[in-house]
């Protein structure tokens, strides 16, 4: 019988396949953000996130914030049931890096008063947009169902922003919704100036006052907006969300009043809710 003969060559290419496969195998279990881990850029320049974990929500609000935003924290008198109210409930959820949030309540004698704080890490699972820019789109939705009214004209912004004209934002300046572009692209035009005369500083439906109306907010993060609603049932909602890179935050503080005739004070709650937002903006640094 002849022999085959045996070709080395052979046996090299197999080893070489074999341990191609058994790389392919090991590299199919990287984490699902790992661009966010710090990695290089790629060749489309897609950057990661700043941010790869998140604070714990229940935490990042100090008890004298939350005395001064829920008093009736401070009218609790069992220690135990205060520090409970302190610590807050924990939102679930399925990655603490990627969402964390915490839900706060507590009843005074004149009102009931919630806050809720949420942290969420975007992370891009395309490698041509970055971690900032889908983080970007994001928040415009958010900003976008917010539904924010146009600015009125000849008042005056808590933010020291006035509006004088038809718009708050300088002749040839982006609107408040464009003024943001997305990071690493270029804002839209910007809008065309209302010729409608000024209208007085009033009350709105709502119950807010003109200059305390839903607004953009430029010194706060990479972009941000404060959105102030009045209930029927004469609560108020004081709603503040703000991107900073690839990490987006959302305040909720509400107060519904013990009486049905009072309704809770717009710039008081507003000013709370915008100090708490500049310290959970600086503590992510």
């Amino acid at each position: 019988m002849q022999r085959k003969a045996y070709v080395p060559g052979a046996v090299v290419l197999l080893a070489a396949l074999l341990a191609a496969c058994t790389g392919s195998s090991q590299s199919g279990g990287a984490a699902e953000d790992s661009k966010a881990g710090g990695a290089p850029a790629d060749a489309s320049g897609a950057q990661p996130g700043k941010y790869r974990t998140l604070a714990d929500a229940c935490g990042a609000v100090s008890h004298d914030t939350l005395g001064s935003l829920l008093p009736g924290i401070r009218q609790v008198t069992d220690q135990e049931q205060r520090d409970k109210a302190y610590a807050g409930t924990a939102v679930p959820t399925y990655n603490n890096d990627r969402r964390s949030g915490c839900r706060w309540k507590a009843e005074s004698t004149g009102a009931t008063d919630h806050l809720y704080v949420d942290f969420e890490r975007v992370v891009s699972y395309d490698n041509t947009v970055s971690d900032d820019s889908r983080a970007h789109e994001v928040y415009a939705v958010k900003e976008t169902a917010a539904d924010l009214p146009e600015p009125r004209a000849g008042s005056t912004s808590p933010d020291g922003a006035g509006t004088d004209g038809a718009s708050s934002t300088p002749s040839g300046s982006p609107s408040a919704s464009t003024r943001h572009p997305a990071p690493g692209g270029e804002a839209s035009a910007s809008a065309t100036a209302s010729s409608t005369p000024s209208a007085p500083a009033s009350p709105s439906v709502s119950g807010t006052p003109a200059d305390l109306q839903p607004r953009a907010l430029d010194d706060l993060g990479d972009e941000a907006f404060l959105d102030d609603q009045l209930s029927s049932s004469r609560q108020r909602t004081v709603t503040v969300v703000f991107r900073t890179s690839n990490v987006i935050v959302t305040i909720q503080y509400d107060e519904q009043p013990a009486t049905a005739t009072d309704a809770p004070d717009s710039k008081d709650m507003q000013d709370k809710a915008r100090k708490l937002a500049d310290r959970l903006a600086g503590s992510l640094g």
